[in-house]
């Protein structure tokens, strides 16, 4: 994973914050900040495993949505971002978007992987229930994505909504233009069957997801 926009502005903001109250009278621009954050990031971050000095560099998306309180790219940016992250959205060669819906929730139990500590030819988790409620029997999740219970039951299982969900796991700003949600598929975070089998973990009517 790269450098989140929060972490760039949140270290940019204590910059601030602290030429603020040492008095400094050299008023510095939002930009100036987020450069001076992004030096002392890369000057403290020390390489360690699979963790490289690449993750401190952010694409074309972390640099969109890496913007201050009320100053958020114009819409066309937004929707041109969008258009192109749909672009790159990489559907199975063999056309099928479920796979095994057990397998699905392992992976959204598992937060293994993209650590230095962990195996990187290991697999890597999805980790979802740290932002989403998938099924009732999970007591422990997190809130900071909506709740999904009853996902497929509500909204059918047609190829178009196969493609949708899939889609959005691959790569949420195909669909929400700067999503805190990970591109898994994207990024590299899950394999071609791990995406398939988190799809159906949220669409198989046999998934608890949908009882």
């Amino acid at each position: 994973m790269k450098i989140s926009k929060k972490v760039l502005l949140g270290t940019a903001a204590a910059i601030v914050a602290g030429l603020v109250i040492t008095g400094c009278a050299t008023a510095i621009s939002d930009q100036q900040a987020s450069q001076i954050a992004l030096t002392q990031l890369k000057d403290s971050f020390k390489e360690r495993g699979q963790a490289k000095m690449d993750r401190l560099d952010q694409d074309e998306v972390q640099k969109l949505c890496s913007y201050g309180p009320g100053q958020p790219p114009a819409k066309s940016a937004l929707e041109a971002l969008e258009k192109s992250q749909l672009s790159q959205v990489k559907y199975p060669a063999d056309g099928k978007l479920l796979g095994d819906w057990r397998a699905g929730e392992r992976i959204a139990q598992s937060g293994v992987g993209k650590q230095y500590s962990d195996n990187p030819t290991a697999p890597s988790g999805a980790n979802c229930y740290a932002c989403h409620q998938l099924t009732p029997q999970e007591i422990s999740f997190g809130t900071i994505g909506p709740p999904l219970l009853g996902y497929g039951k509500l909204r059918g299982n047609s190829e178009a909504i196969q493609k949708y969900t899939y889609g959005k796991i691959y790569n949420s700003n195909a669909y929400s233009a700067c999503s805190n949600m990970p591109r898994f598929g994207h990024q590299g975070i899950l394999t071609e069957q791990q995406l398939k089998d988190v799809t159906a973990l949220l669409l198989d009517p046999e998934s608890p997801v949908n009882k």
